[in-house]
């Protein structure tokens, strides 16, 4: 038994760890751009004046053409807003949402030339208590890598 231990302690002392690693991580990386920032306070203020709290909210490093999953506990019958910000230079912005059995609720799609072309937004009562995955997503031509901006606000009672 002891020496069992010992040559499977030597073969993992061996190996390189990236043999070892089943798979690295993607780690969401915060990102910093001034004028998504005032956007996203000038946002909060509005809802927030409406009724709504702010429960979540991230800015994140985002690449171009590819989604960044975020995934979010909702509660059936709540009301949610969803805010979702890009870079003002992006071309195409959009925002899917899915419930747990993977079905689409939630499609919104903007163009650079849209008013607010770079901020969808979108209000959502669920059916259900269960988790949703929102991925938004941006298309830029000459940028590779982006700054986002998420939030998720509830109504409260009055």
């Amino acid at each position: 038994m002891k020496t069992r231990l010992f040559y499977l302690l030597l073969i993992f002392s061996i190996l390189p760890s990236s043999l070892i690693k089943a798979q690295d991580l993607i780690r969401q990386q915060a990102c910093s751009d001034e004028s998504i920032t005032r956007q996203a306070d000038s946002i909060k203020r509005d809802l927030q004046a409406q009724g709504f709290i702010i429960l979540k909210e991230a800015s994140m490093q985002m690449e171009s053409e590819f989604e960044m999953p975020v995934v979010v506990p909702l509660t059936q019958g709540s009301w949610y807003q969803f805010v979702f910000i890009g870079d003002v230079s992006s071309r195409l912005y959009e925002v899917r949402m899915y419930d747990w059995d993977e079905k689409e609720v939630v499609f919104q799609q903007k163009k650079w030339g849209d008013v607010d072309g770079n901020v969808i937004s979108y209000s959502y009562i669920p059916k259900f208590s269960e988790y949703h995955m929102i991925k938004p997503v941006q298309v830029n031509k000459k940028k590779k890598t982006l700054c986002g901006y998420v939030m998720l606000f509830k109504k409260v009672k009055q």
